[in-house]
């Protein structure tokens, strides 16, 4: 599944070196890379974001919201080879299923449109998942991480829901709400996503968990928005992330009765047989 080439290795085997992309001094690897950027009104942003994408990056897949400003001309003019998607639903889950379906690469990256992400950090995400992980997570509180733009009430209510899904899940998070990840394209088969708003990336974190696939958290940092507002809304995303928290530990406890009870139906089943 992922592939690492040491710069001794490439000397030795020159043809098959060439099959791999270097992306910093002490790494290339062979998986392509592709990068999901969901977009709505989001020109005068995009400069600040495309300015720091690695050139190593297999292709940008750009979703387009259905912008009334100039959006998919810059984005076309910042990276030619850009594919943009049309977004036909709405909110950003939505954006983001959309994205995924139009990808290439087998490895997936998730960055927001805002500027607040520093795309210099998708190296640490990809060096996770070529060194083993399935899932990388963004965390603006893990060790090495930070955050520009939340307020004090903000913080509190992801340090809540963060807590409740470790409980619940078994998970061991620092962030829960935040929507700069990378993953592998197989995870997708596994957490089946269903959700259209801010609250996707919640719905992710849960599912990989249950789903057994192996985490790992990297140190991010979150800057303020460059231009423009966001369209997040504390309490009503708060709530919505809140219920697809209870609904998802609804559907776990329904599969662990049908899982206690299957051996007995067998059983009886077996009687009157």
């Amino acid at each position: 599944m992922s592939s690492v080439l040491q710069p001794a290795a490439a000397e030795q085997h020159p043809p098959t070196a060439s099959k791999y992309r270097p992306v910093s001094s002490h790494l290339a690897i062979a998986p392509p890379v592709s990068v999901v950027i969901p977009a709505m009104n989001e020109a005068e942003n995009l400069p600040y974001v495309f300015k720091t994408l690695p050139d190593w990056i297999h292709e940008v897949v750009l979703v387009d919201g259905n912008s009334t400003d100039d959006t998919v001309q810059v984005a076309r003019e910042l990276w030619p080879e850009v594919k943009v998607v049309e977004q036909r639903g709405k909110g950003k889950g939505d954006a983001l299923i959309t994205g995924f379906q139009a990808c290439t690469g087998d490895i997936i990256v998730m960055v927001d449109a805002d500027g607040s992400a520093d795309g210099g950090e998708i190296l640490s995400y990809v060096s996770a998942l070529v060194s083993g992980a399935d899932f990388a997570k963004g965390s603006r509180f893990a060790n090495g991480g930070g955050t520009d733009d939340m307020t004090f009430i903000r913080k509190l209510g992801n340090w809540a829901l963060c807590t409740a899904v470790n409980r619940k899940f078994g998970a061991r998070y620092t962030d829960l709400c935040y929507g700069y990840n990378a993953f592998w394209r197989h995870c997708l088969d596994k957490i089946d996503l269903d959700c259209t708003g801010f609250e996707v990336e919640t719905l992710m974190n849960i599912r990989v968990v249950k789903a057994g696939l192996k985490v790992q958290e990297i140190p991010s940092h979150e800057y303020l928005r460059i231009h423009g507002t966001s369209n997040l809304r504390a309490v009503r995303d708060g709530l919505r992330v809140l219920r697809v928290i209870l609904q998802e530990r609804s559907n776990r406890r329904a599969l662990r009765r049908r899982s206690d009870r299957s051996p007995m139906v067998d059983a009886l089943r077996g009687e009157v047989s």
